[in-house]
């Protein structure tokens, strides 16, 4: 395309030259076709440049949606693998700190090897007669930024700089619930942002420390760890292989 709009600018300027100069020199002639040359090996060479970058471009970006299947089959949706969790996803709704809907859907994706380490800890505790409940899992890194801008307390909220252990699929948010579908009294609710969630808090009564006693010592068993401000929050040990993700899943 933009050799031939050149060529037809070099034509023009000839036939102007030709129609103004009664007999055109030999050597006015020989000038005006090194002219017309010259033109037409830039133009190839302009062309060529263009073609370069839009293969570059088409490269980068088919190389962005390939590393992001990647990233993405890393992870399973445990609703998939197991009929045996319940989940109430708080960030797909408004009920939250944040006050908004920061997922467009309610799904809990975590890595392959954490879905497996969850899904033996739920096992153990059905068999005495509890369930585990799910509040959140894997967190987009672009949500970390949002909360981190509405709660910039790093004992509660992880900085979005070094990233949440959500953001790796290895963290996950949770509860206890009877396996016939009762609640579980764990002294506060989801995201309270206080000592009275602290695992060393002890002013609570005998069953709200023998809940949260039995979900810790389960999770720890099975490759878990605390932080000591939330109760409801764990991470996988083995996550330091994890990169940070920030893909939306699907909704149905």
């Amino acid at each position: 395309m933009v050799i031939r709009k050149l060529m037809a600018l070099i034509f023009l300027m000839i036939l102007v030259s030709c129609t103004t100069t009664e007999v055109a020199p030999e050597s006015q002639t020989m000038a005006l076709l090194e002219k017309a040359k010259a033109l037409r090996l830039r133009g190839e060479k302009v062309e060529q440049s263009l073609y370069r970058k839009k293969d570059s471009i088409e490269g980068l970006s088919a190389g962005e949606s390939v590393r992001r299947v990647q990233e993405r089959s890393n992870f399973v949706n445990i609703a998939k693998i197991s009929d045996d969790f319940v989940f109430d996803m708080k960030y797909a709704t408004k009920d939250n700190f944040l006050k908004k809907q920061v997922y467009d859907c309610a799904k809990c994706l975590v890595r392959d090897e954490v879905a497996k380490a969850l899904i033996a800890a739920n096992n153990d505790l059905q068999k005495q007669g509890y369930r585990i409940k799910f509040f959140d899992c894997y967190r987009p890194h672009s949500v970390q930024k949002k909360m981190w801008k509405i709660f910039p307390n790093p004992g509660y909220v992880a900085n979005p700089k070094g990233g949440s252990i959500h953001n790796k699929g290895a963290a996950v948010d949770i509860t206890l619930v009877r396996s016939g579908g009762g609640a579980i009294d764990m002294g506060t609710k989801f995201d309270h942002f206080g000592k009275k969630a602290h695992h060393a808090y002890t002013k609570l009564s005998k069953e709200v420390l023998a809940n949260r006693k039995l979900l810790r010592t389960t999770m720890e068993k099975h490759g878990f760890k605390t932080i000591k401000t939330e109760w409801w929050h764990y991470n996988f040990k083995s996550n330091q292989g994890y990169k940070i993700s920030d893909f939306r899943w699907d909704c149905d």
